[in-house]
């Protein structure tokens, strides 16, 4: 059982963040000859996926516990098959607009549902390891989206748009038969949630990380594949293997826990940053040379996959006592950057070019290395007066 449901997790994460929410940027050049959008609409339309993406994991906060993960997970799949769908028949701005939002949605609804299922499915010791590798899905669906917008250069987009729909089909169907129904209760913490459990002032620095986070990611997996096409030029191979490569690369977050649990939150996150604004200025600098989009992607994919993971065990150290609450609070500034990075930058590139916006995006990350975690003791202490109940951050999905 524990098998099939996490090859159903990786399938349902890789559709609904690797195909359904980051497709948009792949295509992107695609989409913007097809409908005649400018940067500015680019962005805007960018903007509003992450907005259904904020709203649908609202609902599932609210849902999860007494619906159970099946009905939330299928419901992501339904959104990304009909997305994904609509954008495939398209043929004004509108249409393609309300099929990229719902498609959006998709990773909304099938993300969390998975901590749930996760653990009523799994043996205890090997929770962490099971959501490590279904959060490591957004990987291998990057990667599988490459070669197929490869073939789908030109006008063969429609195609794999509707591929990616019947894949999703197929997900979901699968889904709907391991995961287990029925609602699940799990033991409620004594602590009293409220703002000012949340208003916490050593919160405020993994706040601002999460929404320098957003901001950094939705604008590159939105604006590099353009940036790589403006570069090297247009019809060529160029842009798929980037994208391919970023996914294979990406596959290396899995190792995050490890990382953090051997140098330290601190540590990792200083890596993390620097990194990602090494990456991102390098297609502000030089998006026509081969050796600098080679070196972003393959520097872009695995840090990004972690920086998921540090915003994981950022909370788990500040609210040992309901982490999954606490991330929560977390994603939602990691929202916040999501919704406003696209928006924003992409009125960037309408006004001073693609180039000057990727360079704004990195001084982005290079402002968020003043925001590294402080090390603290009160999760270890909690753990002891809980008799090891608290979730370790592992276990929540770290996708974004």
């Amino acid at each position: 059982m524990s098998r099939q449901l996490i090859l159903g997790g990786v399938a349902a994460v890789g559709v609904t963040f690797g195909l359904a929410r980051y497709g948009y940027g792949l295509f992107q050049p695609d989409l913007r000859r097809e409908f005649d959008l400018s940067m500015s609409a680019v962005g805007l339309i960018g903007s509003a996926t992450y907005v259904g993406y904020l709203l649908a994991l609202l609902l599932v906060g609210a849902l999860v516990t007494r619906f159970g993960p099946r009905p939330l997970v299928i419901a992501g799949g339904v959104s990304a098959t009909a997305g994904m769908a609509l954008v495939a028949f398209a043929r004004e701005p509108v249409a393609l607009t309300a099929g990229l939002i719902l498609a959006g949605t998709s990773s909304g609804w099938a993300w969390a549902p998975y901590s749930d299922a996760v653990d009523r499915a799994v043996p205890p010791g090997r929770r962490e390891r099971a959501m490590g590798i279904i959060s490591s899905g957004t990987a291998f669906g990057v990667v599988a989206a490459g070669p197929l917008a490869l073939l789908g250069q030109g006008t063969g987009w429609r195609m794999i748009w509707l591929l990616f729909a019947v894949i999703a089909l197929a997900t979901t169907l699968y889904n709907a038969w391991v995961l287990p129904a029925g609602a699940h209760r799990p033991a409620r913490s004594g602590s009293r949630v409220g703002l000012r459990w949340f208003a916490r002032r050593t919160a405020v620095p993994l706040y601002a990380t999460a929404v320098a986070y957003g901001m950094v990611g939705s604008v590159y997996w939105q604006y590099a594949v353009a940036a790589v096409e403006d570069g090297m030029g247009d019809g060529q191979a160029t842009a798929p293997l980037f994208w391919t490569l970023m996914g294979f690369a990406g596959t290396a977050g899995v190792f995050t826990g490890h990382a953090v649990g051997r140098y330290g939150a601190r540590r990792v996150h200083a890596g993390v940053f620097t990194g990602l604004a090494v990456a991102v200025a390098l297609l502000g600098l030089a998006p026509g040379s081969l050796f600098a989009v080679i070196t972003s992607a393959v520097l872009y994919g695995p840090l990004f996959m972690a920086g998921s993971g540090l915003l994981a065990a950022g909370s788990y150290h500040l609210f040992p006592e309901r982490p999954a609450t606490g991330f929560s609070a977390a994603v939602a500034f990691l929202a916040v950057g999501t919704i406003a990075g696209p928006a924003t930058l992409g009125a960037v590139a309408d006004g001073y070019g693609l180039r000057t916006a990727f360079l704004a995006t990195a001084a982005v990350a290079v402002l968020a290395l003043l925001l590294r975690p402080r090390a603290t003791g009160q999760a270890r202490s909690v753990r002891a007066r809980t008799g090891g109940r608290v979730t370790h951050p592992s276990s929540v999905s770290s996708c974004t």
